[in-house]
């Protein structure tokens, strides 16, 4: 009797786990779902990471923390060294000569375009075209040109029409620019290179630390090297210039939001906006090039909607700090929609000549308008580097996996 009673307990002990296992994964089913439901998004689907309230308490934070230019220098160090430590950038790996492929220069109405590709690790290739003025009097500015997710191909990263006329029309102006694929775009992707992967975030960095290096490499001006991009593109366009101090002027396009990090693995793989030590946003690492020139262009139609009241006055504290509030702006388009399209170019360019020398006229008329006449909009299969001339290098690392960080200590 007493087995039989111990036995009848031991299943009404077992049903009991049963039952409270079932009906906490239900209750976890549930509180998900109500999460997601609650998810805050923008006009045009961006989610928001942080609540309206946490990302207004950031914001006091910083005006209550952070008092002078010295506070916020400290400040922007611990914010680019958080970036290099998360993304395993910690020490800087060792650089490796970057051993350009130039194909052959394509010459148009005041400017000329040059499909590039260099090593930014051994074997592993940076693509890309520089476009560059026909005719160059003194030591040029130098512009990065990084790109947003645009992965269609008839719509697609460095080749759309967007990015190659801004591209052809600051070399007008006067500037050498390097408009290059980020990690799994472009010609590389035929050879197994991909996008998403968790290590996208470093290698993006890396690139754009190493596409400076090669501008350079290319005579600009060392004291006049700016970037620019559009949505992802503005991601890669902060995060440069806050890890790479050589970048002189900032212009991220439709991407500063101060609860908004993006929606790629690109962005989001790597904690680098939140950790067990550490809490940044996007306004803060475009904060930290202060006080070089920083132009945030924002829309009302995606996350960067509430820029006028939100993320520029925090900016324009931050740069007061230094005496140099001037030296930021906001070219604020409410009905415009996410992207690098002929308004935001209109707004950029002014900026691009105050404060890189360049000469505005060959991009604007005097009312104001683009004067983009004689911008050839080339094939994608044309902006290609690698062909019958210029075949795939050997030693050409043609995956994600495989690439080599500590490649000076495996040749040792």
């Amino acid at each position: 009797m007493r087995s039989q009673f111990k036995s009848s307990s031991f299943l009404l002990f077992l049903l009991t786990i049963c039952i409270n296992v079932l009906l906490v994964s239900c209750t976890n089913r549930d509180s998900k779902k109500e999460k997601i439901v609650e998810l805050e998004k923008s006009k045009s689907g961006q989610i928001y990471h942080w609540s309206e309230t946490e990302g207004e308490e950031f914001i006091n934070q910083i005006r209550q923390n952070i008092t002078t230019a010295e506070a916020w220098e400290k400040r922007a160090e611990q914010i680019s060294n958080n970036i290099l430590q998360i993304t395993g950038l910690e020490p800087l790996p060792e650089k490796c000569l970057l051993n350009p492929i130039f194909g052959e220069t394509r010459i148009f109405d005041g400017y000329q375009v040059q499909n590039v590709a260099f090593e930014s690790l051994p074997g592993v290739y940076v693509t890309g075209s520089l476009y560059s003025p026909t005719e160059i009097n003194g030591i040029p500015p130098g512009i990065l040109s990084p790109h947003g997710h645009w992965p269609n191909k008839e719509d697609y990263g460095r080749y759309r029409p967007d990015v190659q006329k801004r591209c052809a029309a600051m070399a007008r102006m006067g500037a050498i620019v390097f408009s290059y694929d980020m990690v799994g775009y472009g010609q590389l992707t035929e050879i197994g290179w991909q996008h998403k992967h968790p290590e996208t975030m470093k290698l993006q960095i890396w690139n754009g630390i190493r596409a400076i290096d090669f501008l350079l490499s290319r005579g600009v001006n060392p004291e006049l090297i700016g970037c620019t991009g559009a949505s992802g593109g503005g991601t890669q366009t902060f995060q440069i210039a806050a890890v790479d101090h050589r970048v002189s002027l900032s212009v991220p396009v439709v991407m500063v939001s101060n609860r908004h990090f993006g929606g790629c693995i690109c962005e989001l793989g790597m904690p680098i906006h939140e950790n067990k030590d550490f809490k940044t946003n996007n306004v803060e690492i475009a904060a930290c090039i202060a006080p070089k020139p920083l132009l945030l262009v924002s829309v009302g139609t995606d996350a960067t909607e509430s820029t006028p009241e939100i993320e520029y006055p925090i900016l324009k504290y931050i740069y007061g700090l230094f005496g140099k509030s001037e030296l930021v702006e906001n070219a604020h388009l409410p009905n415009d929609e996410h992207g690098y399209d002929y308004n935001k170019r209109a707004a950029v360019y002014p900026f691009l000549a105050k404060h890189l020398g360049l000469d505005l006229s060959r991009a604007m008329n005097p009312n104001g308008s683009l004067n983009e006449d004689g911008i050839v909009i080339e094939e994608i299969e044309v902006l290609y580097t690698f062909d019958e001339n210029n075949p795939y290098p050997y030693h050409i690392v043609r995956n994600n996996d495989d690439i080599i960080w500590d490649w000076n200590k495996k040749m040792k």
